[in-house]
């Protein structure tokens, strides 16, 4: 069996690479692209690993950044053809953001020990700055003790309702949606860290679909302009 293809994590940690050192002296030697061979190593992205002795190994690093190669126009289409369009949407969406580009493989690298069992959710595949920060971005809003004591001060002081659209569950469902709403960290994915600490100011309650309105752009939209489209749409 084949290893599994690259995921959008390690592209963008490869395209990372590209961008920071002088390709060429970027072989199978280099301290590099094996320091990133083993990061690559290190992600919990894949279920299975067929073959763990050819997985992203240097020389599997080195052709990648030359799959690379073929989209700079620096080098004058030179570079090794085969490649996957995965390769090709991350360099469109990163190449010209390569101050994002930094901070988004950083912040992978910082959390790459969440594991796949610890989160599912369909809008992961989707995920522009991949797998690691959305599980990140999951586990933090799933987090119970600063998720409970944001809900229950709002409902303390009678605001439990969605921040965008200002829907109550209690208000429209009654005995069943009381005490009910989710919440959205609303710290840009670029900026976690491995050991940051959710604070109560970054979350925000929101309704279910104006929560799954938020995560559905690429970029996410924030509070204010889902707010924006809600207010464009009633005039």
């Amino acid at each position: 069996m084949r290893n599994p293809p690259w995921a959008r994590d390690e592209l963008i940690l490869a395209l990372d690479l590209y961008f920071r050192n002088n390709l060429t002296q970027m072989d199978k030697t280099n301290d590099e692209v094996i320091k990133l061979s083993k990061i690559l190593n290190s992600l919990h992205i894949h279920s299975s690993i067929p073959d763990e002795t050819l997985f992203r190994n240097p020389n599997g690093v080195t052709m990648k950044l030359a799959n690379f190669m073929r989209f700079d126009p620096k080098s004058h289409g030179s570079g090794l053809a085969r490649g996957g369009k995965l390769e090709e949407q991350i360099w469109n969406e990163f190449a010209n953001r390569p101050d994002y580009l930094r901070k988004v493989a950083q912040s992978i690298i910082d959390n790459g020990s969440i594991r796949e069992s610890e989160i599912l959710d369909d809008e992961e595949e989707g995920f522009s700055e991949g797998t690691v920060l959305f599980r990140k971005h999951k586990v933090i809003e799933r987090n119970r003790k600063i998720v409970n004591e944001v809900k229950s001060k709002a409902l303390a002081e009678g605001n439990l309702r969605c921040v965008v659209c200002k829907f109550d569950f209690f208000k429209v469902y009654g005995e069943v949606g009381y005490g009910y709403i989710e919440c959205h960290h609303t710290v840009p994915v670029s900026e976690y860290t491995s050991n940051m600490k959710t604070k109560a100011k970054d979350l925000a309650l929101v309704c279910s679909n104006c929560h799954r309105m938020l995560h559905r752009r690429r970029p996410w939209l924030t509070i204010d302009s889902l707010q924006n489209l809600i207010s464009q749409d009633e005039h």
